[in-house]
């Protein structure tokens, strides 16, 4: 039987109104940070054409009938797969990662269109009704169908892109249902990992914070001992993991944990950054009225670094209009995750709430100098094609399952 629904029944413009102003507030960034560019003017035109194309494939995938990604899953995951393939043997390296493919004078990256395809594939295997994800042999092949492509991104290598599959294949785990212990097995190694990075101290500070954790949950001594020295094994083989890593991202490694080791190289754009946002003060110096902007003081800031330009020439209110809109959306998105009854829908929009907010933070953070520099960017806001059109393919595929949401019911 058909279904009629009212205009607002059918499309939730809570979704997309965020995003629309976060298209204006792009617009003027990367018109400001390529202004008296150069080598970039024709940024801005590129990036109009994208947006509208971006807004047009929003559209055809909204109005998809929402089985099509379901059945679609699997395949998207391969051809994905043998994309991040191909580019490790043909791609074109920018910026230390050989990451993009060209075809036809059209450059895009793989990575971007596999996190949709990784989504769509780890949800289809766990909203089976015989899937256990308590069991080792599920989380298993779960974990295996997630971090597959993880691999093939840090070979190019991409530390950044595979945070964000790594972010998100733990929030599909933990929305599938696994237990909390579960996940701190899961978690604590990388933990364990990241704590190694900054010196003896704190590797010793976090195993005895696992340790305390695990006699909190009062397992038996052969596991608890188990789960120990996997994550004190953890600490050790990241060194190895350090030095297989290239000079550039050791170099922002260090920056991170103290940026002025290199205040003129790794540590330089971080610096710059915080300078521009400081000096944007409450209301900001104004458009096109920002000196670390105009001045061009960080390398193509219209890409990873487009929020200081923000914080810059709008100041503190322009930047929490963003942060607002950014939690706005989040909110919007985990609402519909949460009352779609279908949970392959459900889990395939917290995949994609996980990619947003992971972006989000990371790229926030690097920016005001709380996290690594590991080129992310900002989504709706940094300027670059294959990043706008998938994450308009996402948010495509989020207003589609609230579209079908009753018929789901």
């Amino acid at each position: 039987m058909r279904i009629d629904y009212k205009l607002r029944d059918r499309f939730d413009f809570g979704l997309l109104l965020p995003v629309l102003i976060l298209f204006f507030i792009w617009l003027a960034a990367i018109y400001s940070s390529t202004y008296k560019h150069p080598s970039a003017q024709g940024n801005f035109n590129r990036q109009i054409v994208w947006g509208i194309a971006a807004v047009i494939i929003f559209f055809v995938v909204y109005s998809l009938p929402t089985n099509t990604f379901k059945q679609i899953s699997i395949p998207a995951y391969l051809v994905t797969i043998l994309l991040l393939i191909v580019v490790l043997l043909i791609g074109r390296k920018v910026s230390g990662a050989k990451a993009w493919l060209s075809i036809g004078g059209f450059g895009f990256q793989p990575s971007e269109f596999a996190k949709i395809g990784t989504i769509l594939a780890m949800a289809k295997f766990l909203s089976k009704k015989t899937v256990d994800i308590e069991t080792l042999k599920d989380l298993s092949i779960a974990l295996v169908i997630g971090t597959f492509p993880v691999l093939l991104i840090l070979m190019e290598p991409d530390m950044g892109t595979a945070m964000v599959f790594l972010s998100f294949i733990l929030i599909l785990i933990f929305w599938k249902g696994i237990s909390v212990f579960a996940m701190f097995v899961v978690l604590s190694p990388a933990f364990i990992a990241v704590s190694s990075l900054f010196g003896p101290y704190y590797f010793y500070g976090a195993l005895v914070l696992v340790t305390i954790i695990l006699i909190v949950f009062r397992k038996n001594l052969f596991l608890s001992g188990s789960i120990f020295a996997l994550n004190l094994a953890s600490g050790f083989f990241t060194e190895y993991v350090y030095r297989a890593l290239s000079p550039h991202q050791h170099k922002r490694i260090q920056a991170f944990i103290d940026p002025m080791s290199d205040p003129l190289g790794s540590g330089y754009n971080t610096i710059q950054a915080k300078v521009a946002i400081g000096s944007g003060g409450l209301f900001g110096k104004g458009f096109l009225a920002g000196n670390q902007t105009q001045l061009q003081f960080i390398p193509e800031q219209w890409t990873d670094f487009i929020y200081c330009v923000i914080g810059e020439e709008f100041g503190f209110i322009g930047s929490i209009i963003v942060i607002g809109l950014f939690v706005y959306l989040f909110f919007r998105i985990l609402n519909i995750a949460s009352s779609s009854k279908d949970e392959f829908l459900s889990l395939t929009a917290i995949g994609i709430l996980a990619v947003f907010f992971t972006h989000f933070i990371i790229n926030i953070g690097m920016v005001v100098g709380i996290m690594p520099v590991i080129g992310l960017p900002l989504p709706y806001v940094s300027y670059g094609g294959s990043s706008l059109i998938a994450n308009m393919i996402m948010l495509g595929i989020v207003a589609n399952i609230y579209r079908t949401r009753k018929m789901y019911a």
